[in-house]
């Protein structure tokens, strides 16, 4: 069986960390397992060797910042071999270059296009665990290139895809993928499996846990990945195509507070004018996400987009030299704005998740910049600030789990939800005439009864109602 195991730069962040790892992966090699380790720079490294970086040079080529960013995990891959050697067990460091790791020439943000094994292949046969760097790859001018921040997964699933590995772990400080962000939501539930599609939408909308390219691939090539906490010996989540029916719709919320707004104020409402935009965008190697285009007035129309918010200036001062005179009136930019998202392959299915985040944000007096959608994730723009209360009143509104409550709790709520369904039988042709006093357990079996989905949402919201009355306790 041929592993590939993957640990961030936390797990090798000190001497006792790479000794935990070095005896982790040990033990699959003496069950028989050929191993391949791919490694991240330890702990902080990298944005220190950034830091030495700025010291010398505020603004340095993104050559010679690959060039010395490459340096954090030779560092890692050596020390790990030096630990296996000295626990009596054979391995070698192979950097980017000794595999080699081909990618485009795009520094800083390169992709991966092949991978050759033969030098893997040969240190396997020889029992040797082989260690390669993460994050790094080589052009065909042969210069070193980095795949961006997260990198180091994506060198994991390319590797477990061209040697057809026959398992992808991926370690982490966290003992898998999570509802939402635990240090941003204490009630966040670690889950047992999620979609590809869905760990793509979530790692691409700010969840941290693994890269986003690293998923593309991993969907691509169909390689099923499990995530999991080098600190621990628990199960962790396990990422593949089909995952089994949930009692949730919903499988994550996610927040991203690296974003920026930019208007387009007063453009030309004829066609080809966003191709002009976007176009300069494209040019600059400037990533657009989220974007709004007004309805035309006056021949005129506003066009609204997201950036990372490090890319705002520079995207601001191309449009402003680059878009011809006349085809726009002004531009606008905010910075420290935040995305919010929500994430569940439920959505394609079922009806009113949106409005009920949205409600969620109302209620807490939280205002929505920008609206994007997919088939299975739900996007707001709101101010940096209030990015984790947004998290947190949205994963607590759109986490249902029928678990949680008692046999006998559930029993009492359908006895008074069968009750309000009746009453609003003969109140609801009233209610938007007389405008009457509802309660929100009322307003909520009201929205079940236009579709039979939110029952079970009715029932819960009824539940908190009645337990803020003290008519029922919650359950242990």
């Amino acid at each position: 069986m041929l592993i590939v195991k993957k640990f961030g730069g936390t797990s090798v962040g000190d001497k006792d960390r790479i000794v935990n790892v070095a005896k982790r992966c040990i033990e699959d090699y003496q069950k028989g397992n050929d191993v391949v380790v791919v490694l991240s720079a330890m702990g902080k490294m990298t944005d220190e060797l950034i830091a030495k970086a700025k010291e010398i040079n505020p603004n340095p080529s993104r050559r010679e910042m690959d060039m010395l960013l490459t340096t954090g995990e030779q560092t890692s891959v050596s020390l790990m071999a030096m630990a296996m050697d000295a626990l009596g067990v054979p391995a070698v460091s192979l950097n980017a270059f000794q595999v080699a790791m081909h990618t485009t020439s795009v520094y800083s943000n390169a992709r991966i296009k092949r991978i050759d094994t033969d030098r893997i292949f040969n240190e396997l046969e020889q029992r040797k665990i082989v260690i390669v760097t993460g994050f790094q790859g080589v052009d065909r001018f042969d210069n070193y290139t980095t795949l961006g921040r997260g990198g180091s997964d994506t060198t994991a699933v390319a590797l477990a895809a061209a040697l057809h590995a026959d398992a992808c772990e991926i370690y982490t400080d966290v003992d898998g993928v999570y509802t939402a962000d635990p240090r941003k939501v204490p009630e966040a539930k670690k889950l047992t499996e999620i979609t590809y599609d869905e760990m793509l939408e979530m790692a691409t909308l700010g969840a941290g846990v693994l890269h986003n390219r690293s998923v593309e691939l991993a969907k691509k090539h169909d390689v099923q990945l499990v995530v999991r906490s080098s600190m621990t010996l628990e199960e962790g989540t396990v990422v593949k195509e089909n995952v089994r029916k949930r009692t949730s719709e919903i499988s994550g919320v996610a927040g991203d507070d690296d974003a920026a707004r930019i208007a387009v104020l007063g453009v030309e409402d004829i066609p080809g004018v966003a191709f002009k935009i976007f176009n300069v965008l494209a040019k600059k190697n400037i990533n657009v996400d989220m974007i709004l285009q007004s309805i035309g007035r006056g021949n005129r129309k506003d066009i609204s987009f997201t950036v990372k918010e490090g890319d705002m200036e520079a995207a601001v001062t191309a449009l402003e030299d680059h878009l011809p005179d006349g085809t726009y009136e002004a531009i606008n930019s905010s910075a420290e704005m935040a995305k919010v998202s929500i994430v569940g392959v439920g959505l394609r299915n079922h009806y009113g998740m949106a409005a009920r985040m949205f409600q969620a944000l109302y209620e807490a007096d939280i205002n929505i910049r920008m609206i994007s959608t997919s088939e299975i994730r739900v996007t707001v723009l709101v101010n940096k600030e209030d990015m984790e209360k947004a998290m947190i009143l949205t994963d607590t509104r759109l986490q249902i789990n029928p678990k949680h409550y008692a046999n006998s709790d559930v029993n009492k709520l359908n006895l008074h939800y069968n009750r309000l369904v009746k009453a609003n039988n003969r109140l609801i042709d009233e209610v938007y005439e007389k405008e009457l006093l509802r309660t929100k357990a009322e307003i909520e079996a009201l929205q079940a009864q236009v579709n039979p989905h939110f029952i079970i949402n009715a029932l819960e919201s009824m539940y908190w109602v009645l337990v803020q009355k003290g008519d029922m306790e919650t359950s242990k």
